[in-house]
């Protein structure tokens, strides 16, 4: 029989919150930044450069990277993807194909790293490493140096922009490596 790629966190989605609370002093708003207190090794990138991407090939490519990057580094293990608000689920990157038809109807992931409208959440289930999608900062942030180094640069090529590195506030750059 083989494993399903995902997982509904029914039972369990309220101990993951409040574990995901614990650990990064979750504090959602509209108004206030970050959200979070964000873990070092970060990037936080804006995601404005986005609104200019009317066929979504750069929305695609950051979906892809993030992604690939997860499943670098998270081998046979799973991670946890959580949407504020919504369903979240329990996640093997390495068994997410084309095949699987997730709960929008369509192929593959169950969530997406881009902050459509809620908090988008992926995390390694020790939180070593993860992705933070901010709907209202329109930033996304990435944590842990496994996920940076499989994902910073190929992040900067699509976003460009740099919000904040380690916590800190930075002005726009690019990598050019």
């Amino acid at each position: 029989m083989a494993m399903r790629a995902y997982r509904e966190l029914t039972g369990d989605e309220k101990a993951v919150w409040d574990r995901f609370d614990a650990a990064f002093d979750f504090r959602p708003s509209m108004r206030h930044y970050p959200a979070i207190t964000e873990p070092a090794p970060l990037v936080t990138w804006s995601l404005s450069g986005l609104d200019d991407d009317p066929e979504y090939v750069r929305l695609d490519r950051l979906v892809e990277v993030v992604h690939a990057g997860i499943t670098a580094v998270t081998g046979t293990s799973s991670i946890l993807c959580l949407d504020w608000q919504h369903l979240s689920y329990q996640v093997w990157p390495g068994l997410v194909g084309p095949e699987n038809i997730n709960p929008a109807g369509r192929r593959g992931w169950p969530l997406s790293p881009y902050p459509d409208g809620d908090y988008s959440i992926y995390l390694a289930e020790d939180f070593r490493f993860g992705t933070f999608g901010h709907p209202w900062e329109l930033s996304l942030c990435v944590f842990g140096g496994d996920l940076l180094d499989v994902v910073e640069v190929d992040l900067h090529n699509i976003l460009g922009k740099v919000m904040r590195r380690d916590g800190r506030s930075r002005p726009q750059e690019r990598r050019n490596s």
